[in-house]
């Protein structure tokens, strides 16, 4: 398979990463010498440097053999034009591009994006997705990261261990599960000190885990609260960004719940003015710099259960949110791109943590692995993903009970989706033809964990 990545930014470099990995043959195209070279140097993947538009650069980064065009540069007009170019002069079989500007996300119903016209195959707008996934959290405060796999029936949670109200602390993991009524949950990895794994049956439980956690929907508040989290959903929100970000998040909280008190902070006044007219009255929107403490004090800070810090700035968004906790708030969700502050998060007090370009990577590679995945999400960049896929005839994992099919260890199936019923599987769980599994697979083990599945990549059509 080969594919050519349009921008060396985090997010092209990270996908030329995980692809290269892979045994993929990657090219990465940028206008910037220097991304390139390093790009080039530190990675298996080849490096190109020119305008990701032009012909005559995509000519040379071989887009004539390529099976797909992944376009992430910081332009969402590069990035559509590009599509286009691979698509008429270089029939390029399949191509995905990043768009964020909300007028160009409009026009995806039209049928602007149709091969006829503008031939992007997959739009990838992280900005809503990122919204999306806020929202998700809100509704669950105790988790520090929640997903819905499997059409909703099954939620991925992130769950933080602390010192109170804990009484699975110490326990065994697979006393753990077991104890749940009804083996309502599955727990698929634990980050300790910084480092991620796959939990034997007879680990413990220690305070300070991350432990994430797949469970039914309608279990997910008995799973919170095993883990002693009985935190109320917030009625008093403050956002702190009026980007396409704050902007989509107040919307849909506005829409899910109307009596929640959504103020959202914007320091540019021609910016705030806007987002006031497309929230309405309904919304208090304050024009100024969050990290003036008068001004936290006008949005009742300290009253606030939860802050959202969603600018462009990642110092901004870490330094608001730290304010805000000092404060009183009960609650920081916080948006950061840069990787080297992700040691440093834990230590001031933030509960969550949103990385736009694990949204868009997590996009991009569900739909390079196209066989049998269903959906994808991205633990850790340097750990794994967990992954819902559906079992064909094709699949190694039919007609033998779990427990007997020597899973590898970095593989693991924490949940079932048959006709519409959740299952948590055990050793004894045969799997049919048709049901959708959600599992955990870690980078190490992947390729094993696709022929597993029957998930080998096919060519595009």
């Amino acid at each position: 398979m080969r594919v050519v990545i349009c921008g060396a930014g985090q997010v092209g470099t990270t996908i030329a990463r995980h692809l290269a990995t892979e045994g993929i043959n990657v090219t990465v195209i940028d206008i910037d010498p220097e991304q390139v070279r390093r790009v080039d140097e530190s990675y298996d993947v080849r490096g190109v440097i020119g305008h990701a538009s032009h012909p005559a650069t995509l000519q040379q980064a071989g887009a004539r053999d390529a099976d797909m065009l992944i376009a992430v540069t910081r332009s969402d007009e590069v990035n559509m034009v590009a599509c286009q170019v691979a698509y008429s002069l270089f029939n390029v079989k399949r191509r995905i591009a990043r768009l964020r500007h909300a007028g160009y996300l409009a026009q995806d119903k039209t049928g602007l994006y149709a091969a006829e016209h503008l031939p992007i195959d997959i739009i990838i707008a992280p900005e809503i997705v990122i919204a999306e996934g806020i929202a998700h959290r809100l509704r669950t405060p105790g988790a520090f990261d929640k997903v819905p796999m499997a059409g909703g029936l099954v939620e991925l949670l992130g769950i933080h261990t602390g010192t109170s109200n804990c009484s699975v602390v110490g326990q065994r993991f697979a006393e753990i599960a077991e104890n749940h009524p009804d083996g309502g949950m599955s727990i698929l990895a634990i980050v300790r000190h910084g480092r991620c794994f796959v939990p034997d049956r007879d680990d413990r439980l220690e305070i300070g885990d991350d432990v994430y956690v797949l469970a039914r929907k309608h279990q997910v508040d008995d799973v919170m609260a095993a883990f002693g989290h009985h935190e109320r959903v917030a009625k008093r929100v403050v956002i702190v960004g009026g980007g396409n970000v704050g902007l989509h998040l107040a919307k849909r909280v506005r829409r899910e719940s109307p009596s929640v008190d959504i103020k959202l902070i914007e320091r540019d006044k021609e910016r705030s003015e806007e987002v006031a007219r497309e929230l309405g009255g309904a919304t208090i929107v304050i024009q100024g710099d969050a990290l003036d403490r008068d001004l936290l004090e006008e949005a009742q800070i300290g009253s606030a259960e939860t802050i959202v810090a969603v600018t462009n700035d990642d110092e901004t968004n870490i330094f608001v949110s730290v304010l805000a906790k000092q404060a009183g708030c009960k609650r920081a969700i916080t948006l950061v791109n840069k990787r080297t502050y992700e040691s440093l998060i834990p230590t001031l007090g933030i509960d969550a943590v949103v990385s736009p370009s694990a949204v868009t990577i997590s996009t991009v590679l569900r739909h390079v692995r196209h066989g049998s995945i269903l959906a994808l999400y991205t633990l850790r960049e340097d750990f794994g993903e967990v992954v819902e896929a559906e079992i064909t005839e094709d699949s190694r994992l039919l007609r033998r009970p779990l427990g007997h099919l020597g899973l590898p260890a970095g593989m693991k199936i924490g949940a079932v989706v048959r006709q519409g019923d959740v299952l948590i599987p055990d050793d004894e769980t045969l799997l049919e033809a048709g049901d959708h599994v959600v599992a955990l697979v870690t980078y190490s083990h992947l390729r094993l964990a696709e022929a597993l599945l029957g998930a080998a990549r096919r060519p595009f059509a």
